[in-house]
């Protein structure tokens, strides 16, 4: 992936990605737990890809922003097709492009069509940003193959410090159309706990094929613990990270930040 170098002349949504690119993939800015985060997520997304898909497989990046996920899938020998309803950043990415096989379609993710379904989809930090996060995985479960994959990640709402409700305790959840799609944590509307989402997904026929929490309060520099990442040594940060992994499921649903979910589309769906 190319560096890409500001341009005064540049839109404001490339130079607001373009800023975002500096912390979360060059570590440039006073937000290091940000930036780690972003990198395990990163790889968390990567992995549920490599697991059970060859290069090759053809994969759709749904509002893919800055393209970082399209860029290195692509990198990586798979089929990239990124998409996202700001259709001026697909310039922004091509800046980026350097190497592998992307193609760019742009648009409402539920306009989309497509003559051949994907072999997976990407969802990375969408969902919480619709009023219909049921709808979204439907949109995105149609164009999926049977037997293909829908890689989601979003923050987990179970999180002992999300104040944000549940969409499954939203009666009229059309109240919020006028304000999804918003980027960042400002736009988030619903914050899916790990149970939720899956039960979601399988309404819309998905099942759920794996299911990783992630990134505990010091790894994101919440709770007043960022300056401690400028001091402490990364081999100490990465092992508080792994023994939080290894924690009982009900203290890793509330302690931990992120979640990210492989869902399978049935042969038969």
């Amino acid at each position: 992936m190319k560096r890409a170098v500001l341009q005064e002349a540049w839109p404001e949504s490339w130079k607001y990605s373009y800023a975002f690119d500096l912390l979360e993939i060059y570590g440039e800015g006073e937000h290091q737990g940000y930036t780690r985060a972003y990198r395990h997520r990163r790889e968390a997304t990567l992995r549920l890809i490599t697991e059970v898909l060859p290069r090759g497989a053809r994969i759709l990046d749904l509002a893919a922003g800055q393209g970082n996920f399209s860029l290195s899938l692509a990198e990586m020998g798979y089929k990239v097709t990124w998409n996202d309803l700001r259709a001026d950043l697909a310039g922004y990415v091509q800046l980026k492009h350097e190497r592998g096989d992307v193609s760019y379609s742009p648009g409402n993710v539920f306009d989309l069509a497509f003559g051949t379904p994907f072999d997976a989809a990407l969802l990375t930090e969408a969902i919480e940003h619709v009023a219909h996060p049921d709808r979204l995985l439907r949109a995105a479960a149609r164009l999926i193959r049977p037997d293909g994959y829908l890689i989601v990640t979003t923050p987990n709402g179970r999180y002992f410090r999300n104040k944000l409700p549940k969409f499954s305790d939203c009666s009229a959840p059309e109240a919020y159309e006028n304000v999804q799609f918003k980027p960042d944590a400002d736009g988030h509307i619903f914050l899916l706990h790990p149970e939720e989402i899956c039960e979601l997904a399988a309404k819309v026929g998905l099942r759920t094929d794996k299911l990783m929490l992630f990134n505990n309060p010091l790894t994101h520099g919440h709770l007043r613990t960022e300056p401690l990442l400028r001091v402490l040594p990364a081999t100490f940060v990465a092992a508080v990270e792994r023994a939080s992994r290894r924690l009982p499921r009900p203290l890793r649903e509330t302690c931990l930040v992120q979640m990210a979910v492989r869902f399978r589309n049935p042969p038969d769906s």
